[in-house]
């Protein structure tokens, strides 16, 4: 699809989506889908999830992406967690609200989608925050 020929619905959800997942993420997912049946998809997401939906009234970025995570856990949709990780990072929630999102949803959706989750969400806070403070180096 051109960007003449991209709809209003469109143009929103990329701007969200770039501001919720970051420039880069979104030009790798559109780089990888061109020219390919995955582009399709690519435009869809962006129009209806993007577009649609996370620019309702009603719930801030922030529960979004809370609930994103929740979902997404629960899904055990790991490829998508990893960006939402990163994007729950930009709108607001901190490194203890996310690990309690993993363990909250352990509590539900069972030890295997946790622990799968867990492993995600490890690896982008070091990468985002670098690890946790050793508690036996305190001033």
């Amino acid at each position: 699809m051109s960007d003449a020929e991209h709809t209003p619905g469109f143009t929103t959800g990329l701007g969200i989506r770039r501001e919720v997942m970051g420039d880069d993420f979104v030009e790798r997912a559109f780089e990888r889908a061109r020219g390919t049946d995955s582009e399709t998809m690519q435009e869809f997401v962006t129009e209806h999830a993007w577009g649609a939906v996370w620019s309702r009234p009603g719930l801030d970025r922030r529960s979004r992406s809370l609930l994103n995570l929740g979902m997404l856990i629960a899904l055990r949709a790991e490829n998508e967690l990893r960006g939402h990780v990163r994007g729950a990072l930009r709108n607001g929630l901190g490194r203890t609200e996310i690990v309690e999102s993993v363990v909250h949803c352990t509590a539900y959706c069972g030890a295997p989608a946790g622990l799968a989750a867990m492993r995600i969400v490890q690896e982008v806070l070091e990468a985002e925050l670098g690890p946790l403070p050793d508690e036996t180096e305190k001033d």
